[in-house]
């Protein structure tokens, strides 16, 4: 009997791997065109014929779903936010027996490359993207892909894919019109890096409003979210010869690491110094003062953007979703600017 072809044997013969012509015979993304029709040529050539029950096994799902993030892994360590999201997501994945493969990585270049790798080799059945940014090239590779995903951000700059997203833009809003409702004039806010959606929609409202409250100046300083550079953009704030008399911050660390900085300049809070939070945490809690914060159910954001994603893979139509604006809870580092 002659012994049926494998992908081994188009492989051997083609002088390429395994993985390569598996992608070619697949249709899948990771071979060039050319590539994919010189081994479909060479496969009915040496009469190749797939394995229907290989096949009905690479159909069936992964079992698991991808999230990468392109941020320094001690983030993950340092930033509560990305905690409760994952813990949301794990929440609502484990009673679907579904696991949620992380990978950290430098760039978005390098978060493309995961994207492919991993469709192509099956691994993951949808994908959540975070840190949506303006002119987001992920969206277009997700699209072209086919890919399932859900955008955690927004809205807009997402394509055809569904997002869950808050209005950042009215929460900056509301805190910049609490400030001012206090006495406030000189505002001034530490951003996250700019590019991201989030961070602009915030940034615009911040200036939009503080033009329409008349308020004296209100800067914005962009950092990487670390506490060394929350530090660091408080230090230059109030070391200026026209200090703000409120700051807020766009995450709970840069805010902690500011309020330590206000300490050591002698600049007392709030007396002196009014300061915010963006999202709170135990954090917020345990410093002295405790901080004034955006509060939202970061834990129950990550279960919908779980949710959603789930349904999306079941075959339902899902749409994007606009979860709970966040509240402000005041404590004991925002008061009345010095007279």
């Amino acid at each position: 009997m002659t012994k049926r072809a494998t992908i081994a044997d188009i492989a051997q013969r083609a002088g390429l791997s395994k993985g390569a012509v598996s992608y070619a015979l697949n249709g899948l993304p990771g071979v060039s065109e050319s590539t994919r029709q010189r081994v479909l040529k060479l496969a009915a050539e040496m009469g190749w014929r797939p394995n229907s029950a290989a096949r009905a096994l690479s159909a069936s799902r992964a079992g698991a779903l991808g999230l990468v993030m392109a941020r320094p892994a001690s983030t993950l360590g340092v930033e509560p936010f990305f905690m409760k999201l994952m813990s949301g997501i794990e929440n609502t994945l484990a009673a679907r027996s579904t696991a949620l493969v992380l990978q950290v990585v430098p760039d978005h270049d390098a978060e493309v490359e995961a994207y492919r790798r991993w469709w192509a080799e099956r691994r993951v059945d949808g994908i959540f993207l975070i840190d949506l940014c303006i002119e987001d090239k992920r969206v277009l590779v997700l699209e072209e892909l086919g890919l399932p995903a859900v955008v955690i951000g927004g809205p807009g700059h997402h394509g055809r894919l569904p997002g869950v997203w808050s209005d950042d833009g009215s929460a900056m809003g509301m805190v910049v019109e609490y400030l001012a409702a206090l006495g406030h004039r000189r505002v001034a806010r530490v951003a996250g890096p700019p590019g991201l959606l989030h961070t602009e929609l915030r940034s615009r409202a911040f200036e939009e409003v503080g033009s329409r409250l008349e308020l004296d100046s209100a800067v914005t300083v962009g950092t990487d979210y670390s506490p060394e550079q929350g530090a660091q953009a408080t230090r230059r704030l109030l070391s200026g010869s026209s200090r703000p008399t409120a700051v807020i911050y766009d995450n709970d660390v840069m805010a902690v690491a500011g309020t330590s900085v206000a300490h050591e300049m002698a600049v007392e809070v709030p007396r002196d110094l009014s300061i915010v939070a963006w999202d709170d945490s135990v954090l917020c809690q345990i410093v002295h003062p405790p901080l004034t914060v955006l509060s939202r159910d970061i834990m129950a954001y990550g279960a919908r953007a779980a949710e959603r994603l789930l349904a999306l893979l079941d075959g339902e139509t899902v749409g994007d979703f606009e979860d709970a604006m966040p509240r402000l809870i005041t404590r004991g580092s925002t008061a009345r600017p010095p007279a």
